[in-house]
């Protein structure tokens, strides 16, 4: 009896221990995440696998194909959606390059303890506005290459090819502005049906981009309120009341769709988030905001008033990158959850289940020393410390000074010291770069102040610095000649 005893109390304990456990990973249904690497740094991809397991999330959205990035989730089980960029589009085009392409980067990990490859992205966001039309005539061939190359490979039941497209393919007419009445851009209304009938062929999904934020992006008169989850001035459709622009959006999608014949496609949104720096609306009190209305209602499956239910939703993104290109805004380099170092910027509970959770951040991260790069008070002539500074910015991530931004409070010395530690920092702290002829100095003093932090950055073996080593010449050489 003793022993039965003690065998009844720990098998309760190792249930009571699993159901912590399977508790502490679970997240919203369907919830993914997109992973960019346009870093100067990089996180170590082993690691970053590490960290999309330690939080529970199973599903994962990449940019391209890369090598080592398969390499790492191969044997996750993490679904995965593979891409291929635009500058690739043209040559997929071509049939014979479709099928090595799929060859080299599906079939080949397709094996028991291979990676778990459930999409094709072909292109990202390739009807732009601001691209001028150059990929129009080229992603429904692409696309229509790609997904008959999976089925000729033998996969195309399981893996499908879909184009991540932004939400300026759709809208509502100006003299009727409201989701139900929602059609594709005239000027690629022909192109988006084909591209739609073929994803309805092969039974794929249709993906979108929404960004609520740039809603109120460069707009001081769009309402705040609407950009969130947690009320606001409803607009009616048809009796339909819309509290929030992420609802709207969605359904403008699903009136286009149904304008062409397709109103019960899947969607899948393949990017949303909210960036923490950048702009006087991107911070962590708003991303939050953001994510605490956004979580609970996909893991209730709420859905929209035209799409009820189950939404598949991939985060934008998981981590910071510090060499996108800020041409849209300077928030581009501050969509990441996590920090350029893997660090979690928030609590966020990706169960939605409003427990505000910490995520679980990289482990074991290496960094650079303890040491930054300074303006030095002691200089003497200023008269190019301008420049110098333009310098620094142009080859590191200064986006952190823009008006309504992190470090937006620094003084001239202040902004001067910030704009030389990111340079310094992205050159390895290698002491040629903390001179700009004698305006800079290297200090062991962390010049972090309130809610600006002076970074060190990681060590980090996948160091990308080609532009700036390019740059640290330059400077060398203009250090010795002025």
């Amino acid at each position: 009896m003793r022993t039965s005893g003690v065998l009844r109390r720990n098998m309760c304990l190792w249930r009571f221990v699993l159901v912590i456990c399977l508790c502490y990973v679970v997240v919203v249904d369907g919830l993914g995440v997109n992973w960019g690497t346009m870093a100067t740094h990089k996180l170590p991809p082993k690691a970053v696998v590490q960290m999309l397991k330690d939080n529970g999330i199973k599903k994962v959205k990449l940019f391209d194909a890369d090598s080592s990035t398969m390499s790492a989730l191969a044997g996750s089980d993490i679904e995965v959606m593979i891409a291929i960029p635009n500058d690739q589009l043209a040559a997929m085009n071509d049939y014979d390059r479709a099928k090595q392409w799929v060859n080299r980067n599906v079939t080949s990990y397709n094996f028991n303890g291979g990676v778990n490859i459930k999409y094709v992205a072909v292109g990202n966001e390739p009807f732009l506005s601001s691209y001028n039309g150059s990929f129009i005539n080229i992603t429904l061939p692409a696309l229509q290459n790609i997904q008959n190359a999976l089925n000729e490979a033998g996969v195309g039941d399981s893996i499908k090819a879909t184009v991540p497209l932004n939400a300026d393919v759709y809208n509502s007419p100006v003299s009727n502005p409201v989701p139900s009445a929602g059609q594709f851009r005239s000027d690629i209304s022909g192109i988006m049906t084909q591209i739609v009938d073929f994803l309805s062929k092969n039974n794929a999904p249709f993906t979108v981009n929404i960004y609520p934020f740039l809603s109120l992006y460069g707009n001081d008169n769009f309402p705040v309120n609407y950009a969130f989850f947690d009320g606001a001035t409803p607009i009616v459709d048809n009796g339909i009341q819309y509290t929030n622009v992420f609802d709207a959006n969605f359904d403008t999608l699903v009136s286009a769709l149904k304008s062409v014949g397709h109103g019960d496609m899947t969607i899948l949104v393949g990017e949303v988030g909210w960036p923490t720096d950048g702009d006087k609306n991107a911070n962590i009190g708003n991303a939050y905001r953001f994510y605490n209305g956004l979580l609970p209602r996909l893991a209730a499956n709420t859905g929209t008033p035209l799409r009820p239910g189950y939404i598949e939703v991939y985060l934008f993104s998981l981590i910071d990158e510090d060499a996108k290109s800020i041409a849209p805004g300077s928030f581009e380099r501050h969509w990441g959850i996590f920090r350029y170092d893997g660090q979690p910027k928030f609590g966020i509970d990706l169960t939605g289940q409003g427990q505000n959770k910490l995520l679980i951040g990289a482990q074991n991260v290496q960094y650079l020393s303890q040491r930054w790069c300074m303006f030095n008070p002691n200089a003497k002539d200023l008269s190019k410390l301008a420049d110098n500074i333009n310098y620094a910015c142009t080859f590191s991530d200064c986006t952190s000074l823009g008006y309504g931004s992190s470090c937006n409070g620094l003084d001239a010395n202040g902004n001067a010291s910030y704009a030389f530690n990111m340079y310094y920092q992205v050159q390895n702290q290698n002491d040629l770069a903390c001179n700009f002829q004698g305006l800079a100095m290297v200090t062991t003093q962390n010049l972090s102040t309130g809610s600006c932090d002076f970074m060190i950055q990681i060590a980090s073996s996948s160091s990308s610095l080609g532009p700036s080593l390019l740059g640290l010449a330059i400077l060398t050489l203009l250090t010795l000649l002025l």
